[in-house]
């Protein structure tokens, strides 16, 4: 494992486009249903990173907590599940249906979305506004395992918050997330 920061995606970006099998629903997802929603939440995540399981269940609440506003949730695991076995869809589906993910759970075979988000590792957390512009980046909170932090998801949901009042996200506060690098093809 190597610890390895966010890229962060300038703001602004407007989301990549993707289409990708939902491991959960067994249908196609596409970017294009988030359009109606008041914002969108794109998390990389995976099933085997110590860095996700500590946060998963957070993750979990904070997208109950949020959907019934407006936004949207979607996670993407993009790992080589050749070499990460692990991170395989139907493991991917259990781990869902396990912690009660209300959102899907996409899976990235190519890695092309990974890349067209600059993700670079899991967790790594983005934000798009009504317009589809990405208005934060980085990490849920300043949790991590091992750190004695609660976790709060308290910088995401102050980033949900802002945006959902209308309020930039300051600079100061867009903090890279920390977690095990993508792991690539």
């Amino acid at each position: 494992m190597a610890l390895t920061p966010s890229n962060m995606l300038p703001l602004g970006t407007v989301l990549p486009a993707f289409d990708l099998p939902d491991t959960v629903s067994d249908t196609q997802f596409s970017s294009g249903s988030l359009r109606e929603a008041e914002g969108s939440v794109i998390m990389f995540i995976c099933n085997h990173c110590p860095y996700v399981i500590h946060v998963q269940d957070q993750i979990a609440q904070m997208a109950k907590d949020y959907q019934q506003k407006g936004v949207k949730f979607v996670a993407i695991s993009s790992n080589d599940v050749d070499n990460y076995p692990a991170d395989a869809p139907d493991l991917m589906k259990i781990r869902a249906e396990e912690l009660d993910f209300t959102f899907p759970y996409l899976y990235d075979e190519t890695q092309d979305v990974a890349k067209a988000y600059q993700a670079a590792c899991t967790p790594d957390f983005y934000l798009f506004d009504k317009d589809m512009k990405c208005t934060y980046r980085g990490r849920m909170d300043g949790s991590t395992p091992g750190n004695g932090v609660a976790v709060t998801g308290a910088d995401l949901r102050e980033a949900i918050d802002q945006m959902l009042a209308g309020q930039s996200i300051p600079e100061d506060q867009q903090r890279p997330s920390m977690g095990c690098n993508i792991k690539w093809k």
